[in-house]
């Protein structure tokens, strides 16, 4: 790609829909989509924990096909970013943010989102392990930010879903 030129929608996708000019804290702008979306989807009973067949990969496939998306705008736009915002894994850049945060939120225990009150506090503890997370970088993740371009704006994202999803199972699974 020999023109560093962003184009609208990849700015749209990057900032997840304009959520990253947002301040303060865009990356947290940026992780609340897939939190309300899984909240929406509770509501309509699709459930992560396989109750229902359909439901649950309606549930899954919803978060993944987010995930594959905001994964694929990283990677695709990531070097048009650095050139268009002038840095290195710009702040207004928060679909790393949208597609990390989806990684908590898949294969929740049953008791997790069995009532209105346990699926508050699970998707609660989901944004906020996810959130705190990225901003403390612990290992690896920090170090990721050093691959050029999309890959370094994604991965270190990635690992803080990862060990998010990591506690949130640890403490869905004790808790409810």
């Amino acid at each position: 790609m020999s023109v560093r030129v962003l184009s609208r929608f990849g700015e749209s996708m990057l900032t997840t829909g304009g959520l990253g000019r947002l301040r303060p804290a865009p990356g947290t702008w940026g992780s609340l989509p897939p939190v309300a979306l899984a909240g929406g989807l509770l509501l309509l009973g699709w459930r992560p924990d396989g109750a229902g067949v359909i439901a649950s990969a309606g549930y899954h496939g919803v978060l993944a096909l987010v995930f594959v998306l905001f994964c694929w705008t990283c990677v695709r736009f990531g070097d048009f970013a650095e050139v268009h915002f002038n840095k290195k894994d710009p702040g207004s850049v928060c679909a790393d943010e949208t597609a990390g945060q989806c990684l908590p939120l898949i294969a929740l225990p049953a008791a997790a989102t069995a009532g209105p009150l346990p699926a508050l506090l699970t998707l609660t503890l989901a944004f906020l392990t996810f959130r705190l997370l990225d901003i403390l970088k612990p290992w690896p993740a920090g170090r990721l930010q050093r691959y050029p371009g999309g890959w370094g704006i994604l991965l270190d994202d990635l690992i803080a879903g990862v060990q998010a999803m990591v506690i949130v199972q640890l403490v869905t699974r004790l808790a409810f």
